[in-house]
């Protein structure tokens, strides 16, 4: 049902519809929604009033382009789900007097270096770090952190450029990996490399809100990795009743973590270690949770982050979570080697009972390439997801995925 008088929102970068369509599907029935994009893709328009193409990761651009968007449509928040353009996003907000965090706090979330270094003057416990420019300095600090090390790039997320380095005879290598990733609108440094203590124990991400400096936990996700040494994100797991969102250690460092940054409005994607010297921040983003993990949140109905995220961008109070005790989890479906896919086919007759939804989400003719070649959508041929009140079914659902979406491809053509 579509509520009255829903606010008119700016939304900044459609994106892949795959892993796009359901937010504004959620969003649709509760806010106006004018798009600004680098294209004028043609799946958003089901969800939006109308689509504005501009230099999305050029600022000034923006600025401009919001401006005359907004002469018409008077938005009262703008919202990105992008990485590459939050910090265009919050200088749009800033200009036009909208909610949202300050530029500087933003763009401090994107480099990793910053973020250190501002999370340490805060106190925030955090693994030894050395940001580097070249595959010399990267031994040098890995050195004297000791073995085994994390090398990742400075500005990306999504575990995009980070491998695993467990002795000197890797590290050039892994320096030239985390050194040569590329994303769109991902800025670059003259040390463009960090050398980090690895650190043992399971990852989990939070996303929240913050609003007028006091930050809100509303989904925990247990992340599962693979393809070592690389780490690449697998699946995640979402309880709603999770005991973390009652460990006092835990929401003390997201809280830390937030005021040290500088963040007073807005939706962030926090990932953290859970070592046996307690939490350890890995980096925090400023913006909502990739990888469906806001639909995660939904679908076990512990809150609605999504909803959250655009209430705080147009200055409205988000409602506080609801826990109805539900598990929702999400497995990512890889090839054997690269490929080129011929098609794929789902088999619902295998659906264990907790099964939700399981898509093979990639056309004839796509090129898939696995880690150290490519990352996430571009090495995914599909998904399945899991929802139930057993979180033991669930996880013995989806140990059966591949089964439930079977591949047909042939080898890469030279």
């Amino acid at each position: 049902m579509t509520a009255p008088n829903r606010p008119p929102l700016l939304l900044v970068g459609g994106g892949n519809r795959h892993y796009r369509e359901y937010l504004l599907a959620a969003l649709r029935p509760h806010f106006r929604l004018w798009l600004i994009d680098s294209a004028d893709s043609t799946w958003p328009h089901d969800y939006v009033e109308g689509v504005t193409v501009a230099d999305t990761l050029d600022a000034d651009a923006l600025i401009a382009v919001a401006r005359q968007v907004t002469a018409s449509f008077p938005a009262r928040g703008v919202l990105t789900f992008d990485e590459s353009l939050v910090y265009p996003v919050a200088r749009v907000a800033e200009e036009l007097g909208l909610p949202g965090s300050p530029p500087e706090a933003v763009q401090a979330c994107r480099d990793k270096a910053t973020s250190r270094a501002a999370l340490d003057a805060a106190g925030v416990p955090q693994p030894i770090s050395r940001t580097v420019g070249s595959a010399e300095e990267a031994v040098a600090a890995a050195e004297e952190i000791g073995y085994p090390v994390v090398v990742k790039a400075r500005g990306l997320a999504g575990s995009l450029g980070v491998l695993r380095v467990d002795d000197p005879t890797a590290v050039s290598d892994a320096y030239a990996t985390a050194s040569g990733a590329v994303w769109p609108g991902i800025p670059r440094y003259e040390a463009d490399v960090l050398v980090e203590e690895f650190l043992t124990g399971p990852e989990i991400s939070i996303d929240a809100v913050i609003s007028q400096s006091v930050c809100t936990p509303l989904v925990i996700a247990h992340k599962r990795t693979g393809f070592a040494p690389f780490f690449e994100e697998t699946g995640h797991t979402v309880d709603a009743d999770d005991p973390l969102f009652n460990d006092a250690a835990l929401l003390g460092q997201l809280g830390l973590v937030h005021k040290g940054i500088g963040l007073t409005e807005g939706a962030t994607h926090t990932e953290f270690k859970l070592t046996d010297r307690g939490p350890r921040l890995v980096e925090i983003n400023a913006r909502s949770g990739g990888d469906f993990i806001p639909r995660l949140g939904v679908l076990a109905g512990g809150s609605d982050p999504i909803l959250a995220a655009a209430q705080i961008a147009v200055g409205q109070t988000p409602p506080p979570r609801v826990v109805l005790r539900r598990t929702a989890a999400i497995r990512f479906l890889y090839p054997a080697a690269d490929c080129e896919v011929v098609d794929t086919v789902v088999h619902d007759d295998r659906f264990g009972p907790t099964i939700r939804e399981a898509l093979g989400a990639v056309a004839t003719g796509t090129h898939l390439w696995l880690p150290p070649h490519a990352y996430q959508t571009r090495s995914r041929y599909g998904h399945v997801i899991a929802v139930g009140a057993d979180a033991g079914q669930v996880a013995a659902d989806l140990d059966c995925a591949e089964d439930l979406v079977t591949l047909r491809s042939k080898p890469q053509s030279t």
